[in-house]
């Protein structure tokens, strides 16, 4: 089965250009998954957008700690089976943190969103939080994949060294910065420790430049706008055996808008 998956989606230039990306090579994939927790402007999700990936045949949305970001779509998480915010907060706040769909082949895939802790909020442990959910997925379905939207590198190769071969794929979000680390780890796991984003390479991981670089020389709070220009995106093409779980093939993409509208 051979899945896509993007990085986090950065405001209407991160849409666009994987609108255009869709519209070339969407027909290629089985299964399609997108981090969109900056799609909104850069700082959330609302369900118009939501719906707009789902209408672009996305079959899941991952996010992270931006999730919460657009009050309103904590009524969406609550009635939705798609868009997932980290499994890993506390119980009692909206939505669901880990689903299975099928693919366009008809075989379950299992999706989890969850969420670091090193240099993030204190939220409940990931390890612990996945090796009860990945427990329960196991009964309905063989491919599972995880999107682990945590900053520190040592935090997702620990997360992905303790699930190898246990879950088809592992892959980083949050640092809006492709690594060139992609591999099959030894018992058969595809792990990369940052997909990187889509949206503007124009500016400061997907924000204009003259709004984020006073913050790093004044330490005060600044708005921060969304870049224009440049477009990339950022995400990995993988193929997954669908009898074993095991991931098979694992590649990088990284593509300027203009590559991608001469494909």
């Amino acid at each position: 089965m051979r899945v896509l998956v993007i990085g986090d989606v950065v405001g209407s230039p991160g849409r666009k250009t994987l609108e255009e990306y869709l519209k070339k090579v969407g027909e290629r994939y089985d299964f399609i998954v997108v981090n969109g927790e900056n799609s909104a402007a850069g700082f959330g999700i609302t369900a118009k957008i939501a719906e707009e990936f789902f209408e672009k045949k996305v079959d899941v949305i991952t996010s992270g700690n931006h999730i919460w970001d657009k009050k309103e779509i904590y009524t969406y998480l609550e009635n939705s089976d798609r868009l997932l915010r980290p499994v890993n907060y506390p119980e009692g706040v909206p939505g669901k943190g880990y689903t299975v769909v099928k693919s366009r082949k008809g075989v379950n895939v299992g999706v989890v969103s969850i969420q670091g802790r090193v240099f993030m909020p204190p939220i409940d442990c990931p390890f612990q939080v996945l090796g009860k959910v990945v427990e329960e997925m196991k009964k309905t379905c063989k491919i599972i994949i995880v999107d682990f939207h945590a900053e520190a590198t040592s935090e997702k190769i620990a997360l992905g060294k303790h699930f190898d071969g246990k879950i088809s794929l592992l892959y980083g979000t949050h640092t809006h910065v492709q690594t060139a680390d992609e591999k099959i780890l030894l018992e058969g796991t595809g792990y990369i420790s940052d997909v990187g984003m889509t949206g503007s390479d124009n500016g400061i991981i997907g924000m204009d430049n003259e709004s984020v670089i006073p913050k790093f020389i004044n330490c005060l709070p600044q708005r921060f706008e969304i870049a224009k220009g440049l477009e990339r995106l950022n995400g990995i093409d993988v193929e997954i055996d669908e009898e074993t779980g095991e991931c098979t093939r694992i590649d990088r993409i990284n593509l300027s808008l203009s590559q991608i509208e001469i494909m």
